[in-house]
C-alpha cells in the first residue's frame, strides 16, 4: 500500500507544471479597416516581434485580391519574413525561407504537357489508358 501511495505522489509531482504561467504577450498594434465594399486592410503586431499586415480589394473575377506580409523571430534570434499576394493567379509567397522549386519538377511539368498534347491519358491509379 505504501508503494502505491508513493507511486501516486511521484506521478503527481512529475505531472505538475514545471514553470509558472508565462505572462501574456502584449499586442502593441491592432488596426483594422473594413470599408464594407470588399476593400479592407489590417495591421497586427506583438511585443515579441510577430507582425502581419494585409490589404484587400474585390477582384475582377469575383475573388478577393490581397497582398501582405508576416514576420516572426526564429529560435536563433533571426527574423523570418514572408511577403505574399493572393489574386486571380493564385497564392504566391516570397521569402528566403521558401526553398526554390527543384529543377526536376519543371521537367515533369514539361513531360506532362507533352503527354497532354499527344492525347495520352491516365486512370485514377496512374496507369496509362
Amino acid at each position: 500500500m505504501k508503494l502505491v501511495i508513493l507511486a501516486c505522489l511521484a506521478t503527481v509531482a512529475i505531472a505538475a507544471p514545471q514553470q509558472a504561467n508565462p505572462r501574456p504577450i502584449e499586442v502593441i498594434r491592432d488596426e483594422r479597416v473594413d470599408q464594407g465594399d470588399g476593400n479592407f486592410q489590417y495591421e497586427f503586431e506583438t511585443e515579441n516581434g510577430i507582425y502581419t499586415n494585409a490589404v484587400g480589394a474585390p477582384g475582377s473575377l469575383g475573388q478577393s485580391n490581397m497582398q501582405g506580409s508576416y514576420r516572426f523571430t526564429l529560435d536563433d534570434g533571426s527574423v523570418a519574413e514572408v511577403t505574399w499576394v493572393a489574386d486571380e493567379n493564385g497564392y504566391r509567397a516570397e521569402s528566403p525561407l521558401i526553398p526554390a522549386i527543384p529543377e526536376h519538377v519543371f521537367e515533369l511539368l514539361r513531360i506532362a504537357e507533352q503527354q497532354r498534347a499527344e492525347g495520352i491519358q491516365f486512370d485514377e491509379q496512374g496507369r496509362r489508358i
